[in-house]
């Protein structure tokens, strides 16, 4: 399957081996997060024609790219539009009582950060929108536009772990006294003022609208929430003897995971098929920056 625009799904490898490796057979596999179809092809490869794959996404257009790629596995694919917090719903939905092999990849893709419309980047100028889901209707501008000095400034602080989080909200509501705060580059200036020139020239080379941005991304489409419902799903979506897989990209997301994966160990219902987090190995950051924040952690239901 072609990469789209450069996307390369990350660890794919490490995937592939701690589902479907060492003999294991997967017949039921769900996507979570299937994106552009990258996991998704090779864990049917892995299956040599054998077993369904279902999918699911929250942004339609992504669902469009996956379906043109994953064509040639024919009826083996079905897809879903849904957010990975609904993963009990579309099992349901699907007929399945549960799946033997689950992976959700909580990244953005990079056919998601490249489009200037989507308002995800700085890199162009864009809308401040930062939905995944366009069903929704809260965007990034409205939260801009909306909340409180300190409310904002708390959001940035949580979600984005910026130390510069009062200084920012404190710019952005003094801003937008003048007149909305509509694009993606108008915003990353504002913030790019508000920060000390000193803490500007310390931060190789990361833009120091980098980390508000997450936050307002984060905030918009309720990912840590919607990560805690999936993560108390997994249990009871996976078989006994299946796995699963979630690779998180910072650790707001690594230690929920982690700690999630940790309690269900000790209550004897899984156990941890990784002890410590799996990371890119130096050839696949080389050739994907993208994989260098990425930690892949599995888990499988004994019971």
């Amino acid at each position: 399957m072609d990469h789209h625009k450069g996307h390369v799904p990350v660890l794919t490898r490490e995937v592939v081996r701690l589902l479907c490796g060492s003999g294991r057979r997967a017949s039921c596999v769900v996507d979570c997060t299937v994106g552009l179809g990258g996991h998704a092809a090779e864990l049917l490869r892995a299956g040599k024609g054998e077993g369904c794959l279902i999918g699911m996404d929250a942004d339609a257009s992504n669902l469009r790219l996956a379906k043109r790629g994953l064509q040639p596995f024919g009826p083996r694919v079905r897809l879903f539009e849904a957010n990975f917090a609904d993963l009990p719903d579309v099992l349901a939905e699907a007929g399945l009582d549960g799946a033997d092999a689950i992976v959700a990849d909580l990244g953005v893709a990079s056919v998601q950060l490249d489009d200037p419309g989507r308002g995800f980047s700085f890199a162009a100028e864009g809308p401040l929108d930062m939905r995944l889901d366009r069903r929704q209707r809260r965007t990034a501008a409205d939260l801009v536009s909306a909340l409180g000095e300190r409310e904002l400034a708390d959001l940035i602080f949580e979600y984005g772990q910026e130390r510069y989080s009062r200084r920012i909200a404190r710019a952005i509501v003094r801003a937008r006294r003048a007149g909305p705060i509509a694009t993606t580059t108008a915003l990353a200036e504002i913030i790019q003022r508000a920060v000390p020139a000193g803490a500007r020239r310390t931060r190789r080379g990361v833009h120091p609208a980098t980390r508000t941005f997450q936050a307002l991304r984060i905030a918009v489409n309720d990912e840590l929430r919607n990560l805690d419902r999936l993560l108390a799903a997994l249990p009871e979506a996976l078989n006994v003897g299946g796995r699963a897989c979630v690779i998180s990209f910072h650790s707001l997301e690594d230690g929920r995971v982690k700690r999630a994966f940790a309690d269900w160990s000790a209550t004897g219902r899984a156990k941890l098929v990784t002890k410590k987090p799996v990371t890119a190995g130096k050839d696949e950051r080389a050739e994907n920056p993208r994989s260098r924040s990425a930690k892949l952690r599995c888990v499988e239901r004994i019971g």
